[in-house]
């Protein structure tokens, strides 16, 4: 039987691979990656129109819609009445990435978290899941979670965080994703936290076109979907499971969360 993979988060709709996104898309197919879930940046007009024509041409490409920690600078109404429409007419299955980013602080930390919970609120009211980047700000990513009585859950995404926080956000309703960076040799507490999280609550992604994961790393400049196999690669050996497990699980927790069969 076909083991079949899930790349929960790949921005294939980015300027990365305008030359030969379509052959991209194929390689990943060929190597039985069944679904992509493209996050589009709605500051981003280039990139929105990108990530339509992708979605509308490719059943298995599936996208979620927000405004980055990094532009929450730039966030306007019209950007939420495009995250309305798109969600009315059903074109994206969740709200993101969205969440903080203290290490950059391209925007201030009162933007970001302005945006932040606007965003939960909106994804509240679209009854729908968001998608979360949080880097150097878990707390305060758990603090707007309860203030704002968000309770539709969602992914945080690119894990990078403590298990203290990945077990509160369980607790919320959402799924723990890991990107290449699990399979770095100096990412040990990551996989220690991966170890303890239930099969059931953990995605894998490459958060293409970046983190080019171990074997490839330092090789290729540019990550892409096909390389998820090497991040469920490293989850069997930590979970002690054979890779057909680890592929079975992470793409039923995807189609859990998400409204689409797979």
């Amino acid at each position: 039987m076909t083991m079949k993979f899930v790349d929960s988060h790949a921005h294939i709709n980015s300027e990365e691979f305008q030359n030969d996104r379509d052959q991209v898309i194929a390689r990943a197919s060929q190597e039985d990656i069944q679904a992509i879930l493209c996050p589009v940046e709605l500051t981003e007009p280039k990139n929105l129109q990108t990530a339509l024509d992708l979605i509308e041409k490719h059943e298995n490409i599936f996208a979620a819609a927000g405004v980055h920690p990094h532009n929450a600078k730039d966030f306007h109404a019209g950007v939420a009445s495009i995250l309305k429409q798109w969600a009315s007419e059903k074109k994206i299955c969740a709200v993101g990435e969205i969440g903080l980013d203290f290490h950059y602080n391209f925007s201030s930390p009162q933007e970001q978290g302005r945006v932040f919970r606007n965003q939960l609120n909106l994804a509240q009211d679209l009854d729908l899941p968001v998608v979360i980047h949080s880097r150097n700000a878990a707390d305060e990513i758990a603090v707007a979670i309860e203030k704002e009585g968000f309770s539709n859950g969602g992914v945080l995404h690119c894990f990078t965080e403590n298990w203290e926080f990945g077990e509160h956000m369980l607790e919320h309703d959402f799924l723990i994703s890991f990107s290449g960076i699990l399979t770095y040799p100096n990412a040990q507490s990551l996989r220690d936290v991966a170890a303890k999280l239930p099969l059931d609550k953990i995605l894998i992604e490459t958060d293409s076109p970046y983190l080019v994961p171990v074997p490839y790393r330092g090789k290729i400049k540019r990550n892409e979907p096909l390389y998820v196999k090497e991040v469920a690669k490293t989850l069997a050996i930590i979970k002690k499971l054979d890779l057909g497990e680890i592929a079975r699980m992470t793409s039923q927790n995807f189609s859990a969360l998400f409204p689409f069969e797979i």
